[in-house]
């Protein structure tokens, strides 16, 4: 058995540096919080450790943008950028427990608030990324409609830390609401979606769209975010469309009353987390087939995005195999974020049609496969993946 060696650079050089001394298989490591998604990390030579890559290098009011260094939990930014009321309009389960802006990247996370402001991918307008030969390249910068150069940042987006180390990024930020309010409505998930089509095809514009399912209680979930006054009016809409059944489960600002209950949205990051013993799949698909996909997995858990397409459920570990090849019969996808250990259960449904893309994506960045080996297994195997199979 070989002891990998922990590498720790706090800066772009040492990255650099890091790389250009080392040889062999590299994993690339944040705060741990998205450690065993996708497929299981083979035997690696040495560990880039990025939590010494954190801070603030340029922050602009005005324009709204921030550039940070990719180890910076994203909690500890929210926190810099909220004495200028301004905040990263994302919102994803890990967030709390200190996830990085470079692992959240990597990993293509994302939570409620995708329904109006798109995940990361849509979020990044700059990044600077070391490759495995020490190159260092860039792509974007502080200016919102850059379309200059590669894009760099869309390639990253999902890569799982096997394209090059995230060292620096520039985020798009908008204003924090003035008033936050949700609505809650116990319902089926045929009823979640008679109404998300309602609000979706009416003149609501919820914030956030979710149906969450536990031990066969659903609930639909909708927030609305905007000023004080406005948020008044719109909840009397809601109300109205959504029927006598909606109820406040909490509502925040100057004019907001006190929180009814527990927060749904608090429930609805612990569903995203899943429950010990159960396979959890973060799947995509057209909204509109989204409900039936999810009536015929039969998860024990579920939180879907009814407008956004993005679900996570639950699943026995045998039946995640199966799972995934509804989800890749139904034009989808399927990636397994949390493995119950001991279980030997597949991260990856059937190849995309794409493979070939990402195949010479994978070469073109790192040739020699020293980036994450086995996290897109099987559909690349690098020299050093069948290494590790032997």
């Amino acid at each position: 058995m070989t002891t990998s060696t922990t590498l720790r650079p706090d800066d772009l050089r040492s990255v650099r540096d890091a790389l250009l001394d080392t040889a062999g298989t590299v994993s690339i490591t944040g705060s741990g919080t998205a450690a065993d998604w996708a497929g299981p990390l083979g035997p690696v030579d040495a560990v880039l450790d990025t939590t010494a890559l954190t801070g603030v290098l340029t922050h602009n009011p005005g324009d709204m943008t921030v550039s940070v260094l990719a180890g910076t939990p994203l909690r500890t930014l929210a926190e810099e950028l909220a004495s200028h009321g301004q905040h990263v309009s994302f919102d994803a389960a890990r967030v709390a427990d200190g996830a990085t802006v470079g692992g959240l990247v990597a990993t293509a996370d994302a939570g409620p608030a995708a329904l109006v402001f798109g995940s990361l991918r849509d979020l990044v307008i700059g990044v600077t990324v070391v490759l495995a030969d020490g190159t260092v390249s860039r792509s974007g910068g502080h200016v919102i409609k850059n379309v200059a150069g590669y894009d760099l940042a869309k390639l990253l987006h999902g890569s799982y830390g096997t394209l090059g180390v995230l060292v620096e990024v520039v985020l798009r930020l908008h204003p924090v609401p003035k008033r936050s309010a949700t609505l809650v409505v116990d319902c089926s998930l045929d009823e979640a979606r008679e109404h998300a089509a309602s609000l979706l095809g009416g003149q609501y514009e919820p914030a956030a769209l979710e149906w969450i399912s536990d031990d066969g209680h659903g609930q639909l979930i909708v927030r609305i975010d905007g000023t004080a006054d406005a948020v008044s009016g719109r909840l009397q809409r809601l109300r109205e469309v959504l029927g006598s059944g909606a109820r406040d489960a909490s509502d925040t600002g100057p004019d907001g009353g006190p929180d009814s209950g527990a927060d749904p949205w608090a429930r609805h990051a612990a569903l995203v987390r899943g429950a010990p013993g159960l396979a959890v799949l973060r799947i995509g698909a057209k909204p509109s087939l989204l409900p039936g996909l999810l009536t015929d997995l039969r998860a024990d858990t579920v939180t879907a995005g009814l407008g956004t397409g993005v679900a996570t459920v639950a699943l026995a570990p045998e039946a995640v195999a199966d799972a995934h090849a509804l989800v890749h019969a139904a034009g989808g996808t399927s990636v397994l974020r949390t493995r119950p250990p001991g279980s030997d259960v597949p991260a990856w449904g059937p190849p995309p049609s794409a493979l070939a893309v990402l195949k010479a994506v994978k070469n073109e960045f790192d040739p020699l496969g020293r980036f994450g080996p086995g996290r897109f297994a099987p559909w690349l195997v690098t020299p050093h993946d069948a290494e590790g199979s032997r």
